[in-house]
Protein backbone atom coordinates (compact mmCIF):
# COMPACT_ATOMS: atom_id res chain seq x y z
CA UNK A 1 0.00 0.00 0.00
CA UNK A 2 2.81 2.38 0.89
CA UNK A 3 4.63 1.75 -2.40
CA UNK A 4 1.43 2.28 -4.35
CA UNK A 5 0.77 5.61 -2.66
CA UNK A 6 4.33 6.79 -3.30
CA UNK A 7 4.11 5.71 -6.96
CA UNK A 8 0.85 7.65 -7.29
CA UNK A 9 2.48 10.79 -5.90
CA UNK A 10 5.42 10.51 -8.32
CA UNK A 11 3.14 9.97 -11.32
CA UNK A 12 1.02 12.95 -10.32
CA UNK A 13 4.05 15.21 -9.93
CA UNK A 14 5.25 14.19 -13.39
CA UNK A 15 1.87 15.01 -14.87
CA UNK A 16 2.04 18.56 -13.46
CA UNK A 17 4.93 19.38 -15.79
CA UNK A 18 2.92 18.63 -18.95
CA UNK A 19 -0.62 19.55 -17.94
CA UNK A 20 -2.33 22.89 -18.69
CA UNK A 21 -2.48 25.32 -15.79
CA UNK A 22 -6.25 25.03 -15.53
CA UNK A 23 -5.95 21.37 -14.57
CA UNK A 24 -2.98 21.72 -12.24
CA UNK A 25 -5.04 22.79 -9.24
CA UNK A 26 -6.90 19.48 -9.02
CA UNK A 27 -3.70 17.55 -9.63
CA UNK A 28 -1.98 19.39 -6.80
CA UNK A 29 -4.83 18.38 -4.54
CA UNK A 30 -4.27 14.79 -5.65
CA UNK A 31 -0.58 15.10 -4.72
CA UNK A 32 -1.54 16.30 -1.27
CA UNK A 33 -3.98 13.45 -0.82
CA UNK A 34 -1.35 10.92 -1.91
CA UNK A 35 1.17 12.35 0.54
CA UNK A 36 -1.34 12.14 3.36
CA UNK A 37 -2.11 8.55 2.44
CA UNK A 38 1.60 7.71 2.73
CA UNK A 39 1.78 9.37 6.16
CA UNK A 40 -1.37 7.71 7.39
CA UNK A 41 -0.28 4.30 6.13
CA UNK A 42 2.87 4.57 8.24
CA UNK A 43 1.17 5.38 11.53
CA UNK A 44 3.28 4.06 14.38
CA UNK A 45 1.92 1.94 17.22
CA UNK A 46 2.48 4.92 19.49
CA UNK A 47 0.33 7.14 17.29
CA UNK A 48 -2.33 4.46 17.09
CA UNK A 49 -2.32 4.21 20.88
CA UNK A 50 -2.79 7.98 21.15
CA UNK A 51 -5.80 7.89 18.83
CA UNK A 52 -7.33 4.94 20.65
CA UNK A 53 -6.90 6.61 24.05
CA UNK A 54 -8.40 9.84 22.74
CA UNK A 55 -11.38 7.94 21.34
CA UNK A 56 -11.95 5.92 24.52
CA UNK A 57 -11.68 9.06 26.66
CA UNK A 58 -14.26 10.73 24.40
CA UNK A 59 -16.67 7.80 24.75
CA UNK A 60 -16.27 7.71 28.53
CA UNK A 61 -17.00 11.43 28.64
CA UNK A 62 -20.09 11.21 26.43
CA UNK A 63 -21.65 8.12 28.00
CA UNK A 64 -23.00 7.72 31.55
CA UNK A 65 -20.23 5.77 33.28
CA UNK A 66 -21.45 4.22 36.53
CA UNK A 67 -19.34 4.99 39.62
CA UNK A 68 -17.38 2.45 41.64
CA UNK A 69 -20.04 2.20 44.37
CA UNK A 70 -22.83 1.36 41.90
CA UNK A 71 -24.15 -2.25 42.08
CA UNK A 72 -23.54 -2.76 38.35
CA UNK A 73 -19.91 -1.70 38.66
CA UNK A 74 -19.43 -3.75 41.81
CA UNK A 75 -20.81 -6.82 40.05
CA UNK A 76 -18.55 -6.32 37.02
CA UNK A 77 -15.49 -5.74 39.22
CA UNK A 78 -16.20 -8.92 41.18
CA UNK A 79 -16.64 -10.95 37.99
CA UNK A 80 -13.42 -9.66 36.44
CA UNK A 81 -11.30 -9.86 39.59
CA UNK A 82 -7.90 -11.23 38.62
CA UNK A 83 -8.42 -10.47 34.94
CA UNK A 84 -5.86 -7.71 34.62
CA UNK A 85 -4.26 -8.24 31.24
CA UNK A 86 -4.52 -10.06 27.92
CA UNK A 87 -1.19 -10.99 26.35
CA UNK A 88 0.42 -8.05 28.13
CA UNK A 89 -2.35 -5.58 27.23
CA UNK A 90 -3.63 -4.03 30.49
CA UNK A 91 -7.39 -4.35 30.86
CA UNK A 92 -9.80 -1.89 32.42
CA UNK A 93 -13.55 -2.33 32.81
CA UNK A 94 -16.41 0.16 33.04
CA UNK A 95 -20.20 0.05 32.84
CA UNK A 96 -22.22 2.37 30.60
CA UNK A 97 -25.72 2.97 31.97
CA UNK A 98 -27.57 2.80 28.64
CA UNK A 99 -30.61 0.93 27.34
CA UNK A 100 -28.89 -0.79 24.41
CA UNK A 101 -27.77 -4.41 24.87
CA UNK A 102 -24.10 -4.26 23.97
CA UNK A 103 -20.47 -4.66 24.98
CA UNK A 104 -17.17 -3.95 23.27
CA UNK A 105 -13.42 -4.04 23.84
CA UNK A 106 -10.89 -1.55 22.47
CA UNK A 107 -7.34 -2.12 21.19
CA UNK A 108 -5.91 -0.59 24.38
CA UNK A 109 -7.72 -3.11 26.58
CA UNK A 110 -10.63 -0.88 27.59
CA UNK A 111 -13.70 -3.08 28.00
CA UNK A 112 -17.10 -1.41 28.22
CA UNK A 113 -20.24 -3.32 29.22
CA UNK A 114 -23.72 -1.83 28.95
CA UNK A 115 -26.03 -2.10 31.98
CA UNK A 116 -28.89 -3.45 29.85
CA UNK A 117 -26.72 -6.38 28.78
CA UNK A 118 -25.95 -7.07 32.43
CA UNK A 119 -29.69 -7.09 33.17
CA UNK A 120 -30.33 -10.09 30.93
CA UNK A 121 -27.13 -12.08 31.41
CA UNK A 122 -26.10 -14.36 34.26
CA UNK A 123 -22.59 -13.99 35.65
CA UNK A 124 -21.27 -16.90 33.58
CA UNK A 125 -22.93 -15.58 30.40
CA UNK A 126 -21.55 -12.12 30.97
CA UNK A 127 -18.04 -13.50 31.43
CA UNK A 128 -18.49 -15.46 28.21
CA UNK A 129 -19.26 -12.25 26.31
CA UNK A 130 -16.34 -10.43 27.92
CA UNK A 131 -14.03 -13.30 26.99
CA UNK A 132 -15.22 -13.16 23.39
CA UNK A 133 -14.67 -9.40 23.17
CA UNK A 134 -11.20 -9.71 24.66
CA UNK A 135 -10.56 -12.39 22.03
CA UNK A 136 -11.03 -9.70 19.36
CA UNK A 137 -8.38 -7.59 21.09
CA UNK A 138 -5.91 -10.46 21.42
CA UNK A 139 -6.34 -11.39 17.74
CA UNK A 140 -5.84 -7.69 16.83
CA UNK A 141 -9.24 -7.53 15.11
CA UNK A 142 -10.23 -4.36 16.97
CA UNK A 143 -6.86 -2.73 16.28
CA UNK A 144 -7.07 -3.45 12.56
CA UNK A 145 -10.68 -2.25 12.40
CA UNK A 146 -9.68 0.97 14.16
CA UNK A 147 -6.78 1.54 11.79
CA UNK A 148 -9.07 0.98 8.80
CA UNK A 149 -11.50 3.57 10.16
CA UNK A 150 -8.67 6.06 10.58
CA UNK A 151 -7.50 5.58 7.01
CA UNK A 152 -10.89 5.94 5.34
CA UNK A 153 -13.35 8.75 4.72
CA UNK A 154 -12.81 12.22 6.10
CA UNK A 155 -10.57 10.89 8.88
CA UNK A 156 -7.67 10.21 6.53
CA UNK A 157 -6.89 13.94 6.45
CA UNK A 158 -6.96 14.16 10.24
CA UNK A 159 -4.43 11.39 10.72
CA UNK A 160 -1.80 12.87 8.39
CA UNK A 161 1.03 13.39 10.86
CA UNK A 162 3.59 16.15 11.01
CA UNK A 163 6.96 15.64 12.61
CA UNK A 164 5.84 12.35 14.11
CA UNK A 165 3.03 13.99 16.11
CA UNK A 166 -0.47 12.67 15.51
CA UNK A 167 -2.93 15.32 14.36
CA UNK A 168 -5.70 16.31 16.77
CA UNK A 169 -9.16 14.98 16.03
CA UNK A 170 -12.32 17.08 16.06
CA UNK A 171 -15.32 16.26 18.23
CA UNK A 172 -17.14 14.98 15.17
CA UNK A 173 -14.25 12.72 14.17
CA UNK A 174 -13.92 11.37 17.70
CA UNK A 175 -17.65 10.63 17.67
CA UNK A 176 -17.28 8.75 14.39
CA UNK A 177 -14.40 6.70 15.77
CA UNK A 178 -16.27 6.00 19.00
CA UNK A 179 -19.28 4.78 17.08
CA UNK A 180 -17.03 2.55 14.99
CA UNK A 181 -15.49 1.00 18.13
CA UNK A 182 -18.88 0.30 19.67
CA UNK A 183 -20.47 -1.16 16.56
CA UNK A 184 -17.51 -2.84 14.86
CA UNK A 185 -18.70 -5.76 12.75
CA UNK A 186 -16.24 -8.54 12.11
CA UNK A 187 -16.18 -11.27 9.51
CA UNK A 188 -17.47 -14.76 10.34
CA UNK A 189 -13.85 -15.94 10.36
CA UNK A 190 -12.88 -13.25 12.87
CA UNK A 191 -15.88 -14.03 15.09
CA UNK A 192 -14.89 -17.70 15.20
CA UNK A 193 -11.30 -16.74 15.98
CA UNK A 194 -12.54 -14.56 18.84
CA UNK A 195 -14.65 -17.48 20.13
CA UNK A 196 -11.62 -19.78 20.27
CA UNK A 197 -9.29 -17.13 21.65
CA UNK A 198 -11.88 -16.06 24.22
CA UNK A 199 -12.34 -19.68 25.27
CA UNK A 200 -8.62 -20.10 25.87
CA UNK A 201 -8.42 -16.76 27.65
CA UNK A 202 -11.25 -17.58 30.05
CA UNK A 203 -9.69 -20.95 30.89
CA UNK A 204 -6.31 -19.31 31.51
CA UNK A 205 -7.98 -17.02 34.04
CA UNK A 206 -9.78 -19.83 35.82
CA UNK A 207 -13.19 -18.91 34.37
CA UNK A 208 -15.74 -21.32 32.92
CA UNK A 209 -15.93 -21.02 29.11
CA UNK A 210 -19.42 -22.58 29.10
CA UNK A 211 -20.60 -19.03 29.71
CA UNK A 212 -19.86 -18.22 26.08
CA UNK A 213 -22.10 -21.05 24.91
CA UNK A 214 -24.85 -20.03 27.30
CA UNK A 215 -24.71 -16.41 26.16
CA UNK A 216 -24.94 -17.45 22.51
CA UNK A 217 -27.90 -19.68 23.32
CA UNK A 218 -29.66 -16.81 25.07
CA UNK A 219 -29.17 -14.50 22.09
CA UNK A 220 -30.45 -17.21 19.78
CA UNK A 221 -33.54 -17.62 21.96
CA UNK A 222 -34.09 -13.86 21.99
CA UNK A 223 -33.94 -13.78 18.22
CA UNK A 224 -36.55 -16.53 18.04
CA UNK A 225 -38.95 -14.70 20.33
CA UNK A 226 -40.98 -12.43 18.06
CA UNK A 227 -37.82 -11.56 16.13
CA UNK A 228 -36.34 -9.71 19.09
CA UNK A 229 -32.80 -8.59 18.39
CA UNK A 230 -30.14 -6.37 19.88
CA UNK A 231 -27.42 -4.44 18.14
CA UNK A 232 -24.97 -6.81 19.80
CA UNK A 233 -26.67 -9.82 18.24
CA UNK A 234 -26.69 -8.11 14.85
CA UNK A 235 -22.96 -7.45 14.92
CA UNK A 236 -22.00 -10.89 16.28
CA UNK A 237 -24.22 -13.23 14.29
CA UNK A 238 -25.05 -13.25 10.60
CA UNK A 239 -27.63 -16.06 10.56
CA UNK A 240 -29.32 -18.79 12.58
CA UNK A 241 -27.21 -21.58 11.02
CA UNK A 242 -24.02 -19.67 11.79
CA UNK A 243 -25.09 -19.13 15.41
CA UNK A 244 -25.95 -22.83 15.80
CA UNK A 245 -22.58 -23.86 14.35
CA UNK A 246 -20.67 -21.65 16.78
CA UNK A 247 -22.69 -22.95 19.72
CA UNK A 248 -22.01 -26.53 18.63
CA UNK A 249 -18.28 -25.94 18.27
CA UNK A 250 -17.89 -24.28 21.67
CA UNK A 251 -20.05 -26.95 23.31
CA UNK A 252 -17.83 -29.68 21.87
CA UNK A 253 -14.70 -27.92 23.13
CA UNK A 254 -16.12 -27.71 26.65
CA UNK A 255 -17.17 -31.36 26.60
CA UNK A 256 -13.84 -32.52 25.19
CA UNK A 257 -11.98 -30.65 27.94
CA UNK A 258 -14.26 -32.20 30.56
CA UNK A 259 -15.57 -28.86 31.83
CA UNK A 260 -18.84 -28.98 33.73
CA UNK A 261 -21.64 -26.73 32.55
CA UNK A 262 -22.76 -24.40 35.37
CA UNK A 263 -26.35 -24.29 36.51
CA UNK A 264 -28.34 -21.71 34.56
CA UNK A 265 -28.97 -18.58 36.57
CA UNK A 266 -32.24 -16.71 36.13
CA UNK A 267 -32.01 -13.17 34.86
Amino acid sequence: MKKTAIRLAIMTLAALTVTPAAAQFNLKKAVGAAAKTVQAATLTDKQMAEYVKESVDWMDKHNPVLPDDNPYTQRLNKLTEGITDADGIPLNFKVYDVIDVNAFACPDGSVRVFSSLMDIMSDDELLGIIGHEIGHVMKHHSKNAFRTQLLTGALKDAVASTGGVAAALTESQLGTLGEALINSKYSQKQEKEADDCGYDFLRSKGKNPWGMVMAFEKFQKMEGEAGAKSSYFDKMFSSHPETAARIKKMTERCQKDGIERPATETK
